[in-house]
């Protein structure tokens, strides 16, 4: 008698205890205090950057001209009789301006009128996607996005574990989290790059 009391004492402990954990999961809400991080936007998306493709318009001049360029990894891009001129870090309107002084500064022309447009721009996407490569950048486009365009993750992606590099700064983001959260699927800007990376299991 003694045994069978200790033995359902014994089975009513453990049930609480079940019990217990069972509420600790639900009051826990299943992670709902995971977060991505604030990932601070130090760059208009107005600024000009590397890898965006621009069309610049030389016109009022003898030989009016469109050349299409590419600004490359030292933010510079290279135009007729003047060579390489700084694109990177100012906006399209501030670039026009630095063209025409240019050309007027080394006496090629008295005077000009210069457009520029920005005709594409990218973000980059690698790693354990099914087509890593450049992504077509949008004001709208987020990381979740930028996943998708690249046809998602492979079966061997770590999809908790996506690094975003934007400037100097690097920052881990779970964009399974982002799928099912918008608050937590950040926007990107022109240039960033995505890295997916795979997993161990």
């Amino acid at each position: 008698m003694v045994s069978f009391v200790r033995l359902s004492l014994r089975t009513a402990l453990f049930c609480c205890s079940l019990l217990g954990l069972t509420g600790c999961v639900t009051s826990d809400g299943g992670g709902s205090g995971a977060a991505n991080p604030q990932i601070p936007e130090t760059a208009s998306s107005a600024v000009l950057r590397p890898g965006d493709s621009l069309t610049v318009t030389l016109q009022g001049v003898p030989d009016p001209s469109t050349n299409t360029v590419q600004v490359d990894e030292q933010g510079l891009i290279s135009l007729p009789y003047v060579g390489a001129i700084t694109a990177g870090g100012i906006s399209t309107a501030g670039l026009s301006q630095r063209i025409r002084e240019t050309y007027i500064a080394r006496k090629i022309y008295t005077a000009l009128d210069v457009s520029v447009t920005v005709t594409e721009r990218f973000v980059y996407v690698g790693g354990e996607v099914a087509h890593p490569g450049r992504i077509v950048w949008t004001p709208d486009l987020t990381v979740a996005k930028a996943v998708q365009a690249a046809g998602g993750f492979t079966l061997y992606a770590k999809e908790s574990a996506v690094n975003l590099t934007r400037d100097k700064g690097s920052y881990i983001l779970d964009v399974k989290l982002a799928q099912k959260n918008p608050a937590q699927d950040p926007r990107l800007m022109p240039g960033d790059s995505i890295q997916v990376s795979r997993s161990p299991f």
